[in-house]
């Protein structure tokens, strides 16, 4: 699969949307772009620490237009607008960061920018009238946008990879049930389903980056995602769930930790089993162990989540769930006749179908 991408915070999936294609501000910068003419632009609260660096320039504070950026632009200065981009504040102002800040640009303009992202925290774009990119400076982020048609191509390529990695992760999803119903399920079975969701996740990941730096142009593309990811989204955080022996953790803070690991460890399943709370000897992956039955009652219609967890801490393991009576799941909060037959008949039916995919 490669080097695993690091999803992306909020706060750089707000930014990038806000100059992705359908924006206005996005215009604005093509036209830019397209005219050479190269541009400084600071968004920021202005009580980011950003007008103690401004010398000189005119105040506007007037609202945003792509055309008046583009027309603005034109003088050598940077331009500042308000933090949601809708107001520009001033134009042809001159900024001073402090000098010590270390920058790895050559440019003058990308060394301002860089600087006065990392003093403020504000996102400044510079625009390069001599090798005609955009550059997005956070903090200590640093992004140079892509041709739409650069993006698009490698959302597609990705969306062909994320097809084959969801067919293998479906395929052991399907053995892992059917070894449930069987009470032969190993260490390793989990290990992994855990890793191949994992896998899927990641790329699905990026392409929800694609999706957000596509803007309008990412609308196919986000529902092909979409569409791929309906009935797996959470079927490794359920197998967690399942099999954890770690109580001072949920489910989601063991994914999200498993999440952080590189690819090169996301591929070691004794460290994963580890990671549950197992042995990660070669040994003790083939042990036998039971969920606890969270996955498959979730595939149970109409089942609520409150009613999962009465069964599940009624019964503890899934063994003891496809064993009960009538009477017994009747006995158990929010659960009546007709719910503890449409269990039962939920239980078969996941069963008959997981066994019936596995065989040759």
């Amino acid at each position: 699969m490669g080097s695993s991408v690091t999803p992306w915070s909020d706060e750089i999936l707000e930014v990038i949307g806000m100059v992705a294609p359908g924006s206005e501000l996005h215009d604005g910068l093509e036209n830019i772009l397209r005219a050479r003419t190269g541009a400084l632009i600071v968004i920021a609260d202005e009580e980011q620490e950003v007008l103690p660096l401004k010398d000189g320039g005119f105040f506007i504070d007037t609202p945003f237009t792509p055309a008046a950026l583009y027309e603005l632009a034109k003088m050598d200065g940077a331009i500042l607008l308000s933090s949601d981009a809708k107001r520009i504040l001033y134009a042809n102002t001159q900024l001073h960061p402090d000098p010590s800040i270390p920058s790895r640009e050559t440019g003058t303009r990308h060394r301002t920018a860089e600087r006065v992202a990392k003093q403020t925290g504000a996102l400044v774009i510079s625009i390069s009238q001599r090798r005609n990119v955009i550059t997005l400076y956070r903090r200590d982020w640093k992004y140079v946008l892509k041709d739409v048609s650069v993006i698009l191509a490698k959302a597609n390529q990705a969306i062909q990879t994320l097809e084959k990695y969801k067919v293998v992760l479906l395929q052991n999803l399907n053995t892992l049930t059917a070894m449930e119903f069987e009470n032969a399920a190993t260490v390793l079975d989990v290990a992994l389903v855990i890793q191949k969701a994992q896998m899927v996740e990641r790329i699905a990941d990026e392409i929800e980056r694609y999706v957000t730096e596509l803007g309008i142009e990412g609308r196919l593309v986000k529902m092909q995602l979409e569409e791929l990811m309906a009935n797996v989204e959470n079927e490794g955080l359920l197998v967690v769930e399942d099999y954890m022996l770690l109580p001072e953790k949920t489910s989601k803070e063991i994914w999200e930790q498993i999440s952080l690991w590189s690819s090169e460890e996301l591929l070691d399943v004794g460290a994963i089993a580890k990671a549950l709370g197992y042995s990660g000897s070669m040994n003790y992956l083939e042990q036998i162990v039971y969920p606890r039955g969270y996955r498959v009652l979730n595939k149970i219609p109409r089942l609520p989540q409150n009613v999962i967890t009465n069964i599940v801490s009624t019964f503890e393991e899934m063994p003891e769930i496809v064993a009960a009576s009538i009477e017994e799941l009747d006995d158990i909060e929010g659960i009546g006749e007709v719910r503890a037959r449409a269990i039962q008949e939920g239980l078969r039916r996941i069963k008959s179908h997981a066994l019936l995919e596995r065989l040759p």
